[in-house]
């Protein structure tokens, strides 16, 4: 049985309001009812197992699935008719699994290419997302194929902080990566909360998630079937080995 929402007793506008959000590709009807709220400065982890839901979520908060029912607000700005652009201009940016490097640019070109978001706050200058990343830095004149899988996963959010975009959706960032390229997403992730970002994680790796967030979601069959704060983890592992086989 779903666990009940806590209300959102901050008055502050959340960052992304999620209400009874019902998502399909084709016919094949995904997402049944998702209810969520990340407030402003939040780093959020949604959890779940393959298949529970999570990567459909942060493809239908950007307008990519195929037809969506519910409510979505960003900022408090109702988004479930908007075309995808539009999302993106409310200064939301997403990071999906497959990181999408150009290939035939140089790392650098690929930070340039994405353009500012009008409207949006300032993005990071390359200067800054270079002291982020030495590593793209030192790799800046390597074409796309030549960079690991670390520097590609960095290159993908680091074109998302060029933009101006302040809601980040990361999808299994750390997946299949060394753990120093790890441990230096993770820095980043620590960072991007010091300077006001808001971030919503999909992640398979516990352990990289759980010291980094502030709140918890556990998806099942497409809903929210848990949410839980970083304090009440320890008191919530046994329903997370239940529920994930942690």
């Amino acid at each position: 049985m779903a666990t009940p929402m806590k209300p959102n007793t901050n008055t502050q506008t959340p960052a992304l309001q999620i209400s009874g959000l019902q998502a399909w590709y084709g016919e094949s009807h995904v997402l049944h009812g998702v209810d969520m709220v990340v407030r402003p400065g939040e780093v959020v982890t949604l959890l779940g197992r393959n298949g529970a839901g999570r990567t459909t979520t942060m493809r239908a908060i950007m307008g990519l699935t195929g037809s969506r029912k519910g409510s979505l607000k960003i900022n408090g700005v109702e988004t479930i008719g908007l075309p995808t652009h539009r999302i993106a201009h409310l200064g939301v940016g997403y990071c999906p699994e497959e990181r999408g490097i150009f290939s035939s640019l140089s790392c650098e070109e690929n930070l340039l290419l994405p353009p500012r978001l009008k409207g949006t706050s300032e993005g990071m200058s390359v200067d800054e997302i270079y002291a982020m990343f030495p590593n793209l830095a030192e790799r800046r004149h390597s074409q796309g194929t030549r960079l690991s899988g670390g520097e590609q996963q960095m290159l993908a959010v680091a074109r998302i902080l060029r933009t101006g975009a302040r809601l980040l959706l990361l999808d299994e960032i750390s997946e299949g990566l060394a753990p120093v390229i790890v441990q230096a997403l993770a820095r980043m992730i620590t960072t991007l909360r010091q300077k006001g970002y808001t971030v919503v994680m999909v992640e398979q790796n516990f352990r990289f998630a759980a010291p980094l967030a502030d709140r918890f979601y556990v998806m099942e069959h497409g809903q929210m079937v848990e949410q839980f704060s970083a304090s009440e983890l320890d008191a919530k592992m046994p329903v997370l080995n239940e529920l994930l086989g942690v």
